[in-house]
């Protein structure tokens, strides 16, 4: 299990992870790794709190917010905000299935992927500031924030297809079970009622995953199914829907 950990935390993380930690699992095994999400998102949500207590004070509330919203995208490498990117730029093109498929696989930011970014990131900003200063504990709502958000993801693997013939969205998408989905739920339930405690954590995830669950009806609608970018696109989307429901 700790080999599968630190293998997942070098797949959607930058942090630096030795390679004989992770070295022997095969790739296909991935799958199995999902039930960590929420241990990884507990992890940089932990950091990125602690990045915004650090700044809170020096700088004020404000920038601490901007850093924090920041630190989280660096320690991604920007791997979701990528897969948010290419989601909005190909879903709003109004084109086929698979012209809309194609314009995901671009490297190319368009304009509807740059509207996204920049409104997905301003929000977490404004509202990570709104939160502070209503008095919300932020390392323990960040922390729950990125718990939730990755262990959320699950609900657009289990029982969806893959919509491309390959890529590394396959791994995950359609082979997660019944059981490894219980338990990655389970995870960002127990993270967020105890770190945020009174219902309020459980209820913001409520509405994140209600969210998250008809994002990925649309999308499999739309496209067909989901794919690596669309993973990225629900895990950016439900932070910011968690952390819009603890207002």
């Amino acid at each position: 299990m700790s080999k599968l950990f630190w293998a997942m935390l070098s797949f959607i993380t930058r942090l630096p992870v030795p390679a004989r930690w992770s070295s022997g699992l095969e790739f296909e095994h991935y799958s199995r790794g999902i039930i960590t999400f929420p241990v990884i998102g507990l992890l940089l949500g932990v950091l990125s709190g602690t990045v915004f207590l650090l700044f809170e004070k020096w700088c004020g509330i404000p920038l601490a917010a901007l850093f924090s919203v920041l630190a989280l995208a660096l320690m991604t490498g920007g791997f979701h905000l990528d897969g948010l990117a290419d989601t909005c730029d190909g879903v709003f093109s109004a084109r086929s299935r698979e012209r809309m498929l194609e314009i995901m696989r671009d490297s190319r930011l368009g304009t509807h992927g740059g509207l996204a970014l920049i409104f997905v990131l301003l929000a977490k900003v404004l509202v990570v500031s709104e939160l502070a200063l209503r008095g919300t504990p932020m390392l323990a709502a960040l922390a729950a924030t990125c718990a939730v958000g990755r262990g959320l993801a699950v609900l657009l693997m289990y029982r969806h297809r893959y919509a491309r013939e390959e890529g590394l969205g396959n791994v995950f998408i359609g082979h997660v079970t019944g059981t490894q989905t219980c338990i990655t739920l389970g995870l960002s339930v127990i993270f967020a009622a105890v770190l945020l405690p009174g219902m309020h954590g459980v209820g913001a995830m409520i509405v994140a995953a209600a969210a998250i669950f008809l994002l990925g009806q649309l999308l499999k609608r739309t496209l067909g199914g989901q794919t690596g970018d669309t993973l990225g696109a629900a895990i950016e989307l439900g932070e910011l829907v968690f952390l819009l429901a603890l207002l």
